[in-house]
């Protein structure tokens, strides 16, 4: 459990009164301190290109490392046999990291289910595999590929429904919200009972460094398993085994912090959701399944070399800067995201400890999430466990560089699944711990849920 005043100091927060009668005065935040989002690896940029920029303070050996992983985040691969990034497939979702993550930043829903786009499917069937991770479905294995090569058929295509919701907000608003339900069609094979599916969009790549640099014991202290404190949000680590490490370790990546380490995060996706072998997965994405490549499991399709250069490559991106800090606007809304408690999981800062690439070590960043489990409500529930967090549980999104979505990817689409359109609808989409604070967002004047608006498009 944190007290208050750590928790306060800890945020750039000064207490200086308690005058209930203006929700959001009451607290003094300096954004100035937060400016520098990712520390010395902020840039400040408000272009296409600001998800895709090198850390300004990388040495020069690891910017030369960088610009080859920036080359290699961009290839596209083609089936063998080929010269140059063969090994495509033979079931696959993509054909390039980029293709997932366009400008190194969030995908949007796509219009077409079925083309190569950031969305893919992960499966499972009751029950836990040998590590205590989602059990594999037999046939399928835990993502469901809906792509293949010549010659081969895809596990199945992903068809979707839309259930509507409406919110009402204080002043008469009505916000119409449309969940996709999406569901599989013509399997290779029978699909088996039981099948739990959750699709997955793609998350932007800047900034994973600083959070593999978090130390275990700073993402810890934030928890809060029983709500101790009583304050309805409790927050828990998840602990993933890491096939590299041959251990389990405190899980940071993924949406449901699934993942231990951007090297098992980048090989899983390479193999997953491109097909390619690697010296962490080496067995093929269809392998002992009727619609795989068994044959070709005998070498890596990518060298490690590459792999760790695109490892390196998503540890190293700048961090954008936060921006328009001095706008009244701007400043109200901070206020009222603290007052709303938005800042009880999204927490604003962190600190970094030692790490390999000196860039990253000992920084003081602000990435606005606790980088712990909460448990978010029916609505957001995919149902489908993952280690330790169940089928509500989803970790806390940073939300650094956020404001910039539309600008870099050129569109507002938000959440695990893309169903939220803008800001404005991923708020209301919370629930479970999250629902006393998004009720207080619907009682906002316009003026005020502008505010908020504002201040989040700001990071």
């Amino acid at each position: 459990m944190i007290r208050k005043g750590f928790l306060l100091a800890s945020l750039g927060l000064t207490l200086l009164s308690c005058d209930k009668n203006d929700d959001e005065s009451y607290i003094d935040i300096d954004l100035s301190e937060r400016m520098y989002a990712g520390g010395e690896t902020t840039i400040f940029s408000a272009t296409s290109i600001a998800f895709r920029t090198p850390a300004p303070n990388l040495s020069a050996a690891d910017l030369q490392m960088h610009l080859m992983g920036d080359t290699q985040f961009e290839a596209v691969f083609v089936t063998a046999p080929a010269l140059v990034n063969s090994g495509l497939g033979s079931i696959f979702n993509n054909s390039s990291c980029i293709s997932c993550h366009p400008n190194d930043g969030r995908p949007n829903f796509p219009a077409n289910l079925n083309s190569r786009s950031g969305l893919l499917m992960r499966a499972s069937i009751f029950g836990q595999d040998e590590h205590g991770g989602p059990n594999p479905v037999l046939g399928f294995g835990v993502q469901i590929q809906n792509q293949a090569v010549f010659g081969f058929l895809p596990e199945a295509r992903y068809q979707a429904a839309f259930i509507e919701k409406t919110e009402t907000l204080a002043d008469g608003t009505v916000i119409v919200l449309q969940k996709p339900v999406i569901s599989l069609v013509d399997p290779y094979t029978n699909l088996p009972g039981g099948l739990m599916l959750s699709p997955r969009i793609a998350t932007p790549v800047f900034g994973l460094g600083l959070l593999e640099a978090i130390l275990e014991q700073d993402i810890l202290a934030n928890q809060d398993i029983n709500d101790a404190n009583g304050d309805g949000i409790s927050g828990k680590a998840n602990y993933v085994w890491d096939p590299y490490l041959r251990q389990t370790v405190l899980g940071r990546f993924g949406w449901k912090a699934n993942t231990g380490t951007l090297l098992v995060q980048c090989t899983a996706a390479y193999v997953e959701d491109m097909g390619i072998t690697n010296y962490v997965f080496p067995n093929e994405t269809g392998h002992n399944q009727s619609n795989g490549q068994d044959g070709r499991d005998d070498d890596p399709e990518i060298p490690q070399a590459i792999v760790d250069q695109v490892v390196l490559y998503c540890k190293t991106l700048a961090v954008p800067g936060a921006r328009n800090i001095n706008s009244k606007s701007v400043k109200q809304g901070a206020r009222l995201f603290e007052s709303l408690e938005c800042s009880k999981c999204h927490i604003p800062k962190q600190v970094t400890g030692p790490s390999s690439i000196s860039a990253l070590a000992y920084q003081t960043i602000y990435p606005y999430s606790d980088m712990l489990l909460h448990d978010m409500g029916d609505d957001l529930a995919d149902d489908r466990p993952d280690f330790l967090a169940t089928g509500r549980e989803w970790k806390t999104r940073p939300l650094w560089g956020i404001g910039l979505t539309g600008l870099v990817n050129g569109h507002t689409t938000f959440l695990h699944d893309g169903r939220a359109k803008n800001l404005t609808e991923a708020i209301l989409w919370h629930g479970g711990e999250a629902q006393k604070a998004k009720e207080k967002f619907k009682q906002l004047s316009a003026a005020k849920r502008n505010a908020l608006l504002d201040f989040l498009n700001s990071l």
